[in-house]
């Protein structure tokens, strides 16, 4: 039976690990897992509008993994803090742009499995040396007890993550304390896990018997490479057999395709990259920027369909893709779509100044003056 099929007192145990029979040849296997997602999460229909002929979008709700934990980061975290546990780490060690829904949820997993949580956070020159605030993630991660460093972006590109987690270990180590580092986007082989335990839940959840019900594609953001290196492995390797479209919301393809190959070499795969999945780029102004077209095509999907979008991921991918589509309907006439959901809500209190010229949908009540008012009446608790 797989981990899809949890009760709710398994929240924040540890169980032992069995892979899907599909992914049995893969090594080095995890021998344990930590229960930290709320899964299966949802699968639905996705009514955007000006789709393609015949084309189905669905909607796979990564968004709806958990509160504090929400999003694609907890199914990785679920891998690796289980590791970390197994080191006997008394703390973690992890690093992001100021605004890292995969911070966040590190931050959150630890204090679950009561270790402390070391966060190095990238952002402006301008800002390194004063107080980064109480927006979205941050929020969470201060409440929470995470120690916050910032590093600029300036230095973060010059030195790197590894090395930056590196020193920081290293320090810790010196103080007498047993640090885990994980890396960026907890995309490592292990946390790649993450992901290819996800088609099985996708496998599970495709209704059994109608034979006729098959995804043609899934499509999904890349920020850092683990949640693409695990959905088009599984997917090349199970039933589902979709075609894995990626876009990259920073860096360039050409760099997430050997990433990616970094990541499937370290599961003794024996696959390319190139072959099981397809990037393209969605970067547009840059990392965690914005046009106002991608802002508004946020507000109009949630209108829409109720579903918000965050504007660092899935907000690009989603608007990538039907920007695609417009441009090059034929490649997906007719096709059954799953789009992933990565999560990211937090990320969006990040723009409010920038949402705000698209939401001025609001007006005082006007009540007659003929409705009858009493003193009192209207309790107040």
């Amino acid at each position: 039976m797989g981990m899809a099929s949890r009760l709710g007192f398994e929240f924040l145990t540890k169980k032992a690990y069995s892979p899907p029979s599909w992914a049995s040849h893969l090594q080095p296997q995890p021998s344990n897992v930590f229960s930290l997602a709320h899964v299966p999460t949802p699968i639905h229909r996705w009514n955007l509008p000006n789709l393609p002929t015949n084309t189905e979008v669905w909607i796979k709700r990564d968004d709806l993994s958990g509160m504090q934990l929400s999003g694609n980061k907890v199914r990785k975290l679920e891998f690796l803090m289980a590791d970390a546990i197994a080191q006997g780490a008394d703390s973690v060690i992890t690093i992001g742009g100021i605004q890292s829904n995969h911070c966040r949820a590190t931050a959150v997993a630890a204090k679950y499995l009561n270790l402390d949580c070391f966060l190095i956070l990238r952002t402006s020159d301008l800002l390194v040396h004063q107080d980064p605030g109480l927006t979205g993630n941050l929020l969470v991660e201060r409440l929470v007890g995470a120690h916050v460093q910032l590093i600029s972006k300036q230095e973060y590109s010059k030195i790197g993550s590894q090395t930056l987690t590196n020193v920081l270990k290293e320090k810790l180590i010196s103080q007498g304390r047993r640090p885990y580092v994980i890396p960026v986007g907890g995309s490592n082989s292990l946390g790649t896990w993450g992901y290819i335990e996800a088609v099985r839940e996708i496998e599970q959840q495709i209704p059994r018997g109608t034979s006729n019900f098959k995804f043609d594609d899934i499509v999904v953001a890349c920020g850092s490479g683990g949640t693409i290196a695990g959905l088009s492995l599984g997917s090349s390797l199970s039933t589902l057999k979709a075609r894995v479209h990626a876009f990259s919301v920073c860096d360039d393809p050409d760099y997430f395709h050997n990433f990616v190959q970094g990541l499937l070499d370290g599961l003794n795969a024996g696959v390319s990259s190139r072959d099981i999945v397809h990037i393209q780029n969605a970067k547009g102004l840059g990392y965690a920027m914005n046009t106002s077209e991608e802002l508004n095509f946020v507000k109009e999907v949630a209108a829409a369909t109720g579903v918000v979008l965050d504007p660092v991921y899935s907000g690009k991918a989603a608007y990538s893709m039907l920007k695609d589509m417009f441009e090059n309907p034929k490649k997906w006439e007719g096709r059954k779509i799953l789009f992933v959901h990565t999560g990211g809500l937090l990320g969006l209190y990040d723009k409010v100044d920038q949402l705000t010229s698209f939401v001025g949908n609001w007006q005082r009540m006007d009540v007659n003056e003929s409705v009858p008012r009493q003193e009192g009446i209207g309790k107040m608790f």
